[in-house]
């Protein structure tokens, strides 16, 4: 389908990158859209329980957590420091994952973690930077945030199987791409790497489901 003109991301990726804009064609229209209400605080509760599990287990486990807190949407950081950890393990959290969450908790009351509206005033590098201090989030955690709740324009995670396998779909590469090598070929989507990521997403799922159809 044609691209649309009235997107300055999608005009410069086209103009810059033949393969990308076959695949925006083929793909059609960007329909990303950053869930910006979450606090940082409730945004990586959620990433720390998805970690090593299937989406569906993960929000059982976090339908749970959140009901130990009758009356509110989401739980405070002080909420969470109140809660005992027998009734973390009971809603499904394992240790670590326990152990990730107060300190969570414990650095977004001492201002580590920002608010939602401060954070809107930081770079990325620095978001990056503050947030990779909690125990068990890592950058691609962050870069998840970044993008998913930020809305940032400009976040291409080379480290995520995802980007990584749509872009030796998209590109036709006989094997699987280092961070390196996509980091280093991503150079030329700045300042638009997110929606760029975004495509090479779809690209790696439509290539999970022709496998699935073969």
């Amino acid at each position: 389908m044609p691209l649309s003109g009235s997107d300055p991301a999608v005009a410069y990726l086209a103009t810059v990158d033949p393969v990308m804009r076959r695949l925006m064609e083929d793909i059609g229209a960007c329909t990303l859209k950053p869930n910006i209400r979450r606090s940082p605080f409730e945004s990586l509760v959620r990433a720390i329980a998805h970690q090593q599990l299937h989406d569906k287990a993960a929000e059982s486990i976090l339908t749970r957590f959140v009901a130990l807190f009758p009356g509110r949407k989401f739980p405070r950081p002080d909420d969470l420091l109140a809660l005992n950890m027998r009734s973390m393990r009971v809603a499904g959290f394992s240790k670590s994952k326990i152990l990730a969450l107060r300190d969570l908790a414990t650095k977004t009351l001492d201002g580590t973690v920002p608010t939602n509206r401060v954070i809107q005033k930081l770079g990325d590098d620095e978001i990056v930077e503050r947030l990779i201090k909690v125990r068990g989030i890592g950058r691609w955690t962050v870069e998840m945030l970044l993008i998913f709740q930020l809305g940032r324009p400009d976040v291409l995670p080379v480290d995520d199987f995802g980007v990584r396998n749509g872009f030796r779909i998209a590109y036709r590469r006989r094997s699987m791409p280092t961070p390196k090598q996509v980091f280093q070929y991503g150079e030329r989507w700045k300042p638009y790497r997110t929606v760029a990521s975004w495509y090479l997403w779809r690209a790696a799922d439509r290539g999970k489901q022709a496998q699935q159809v073969m």
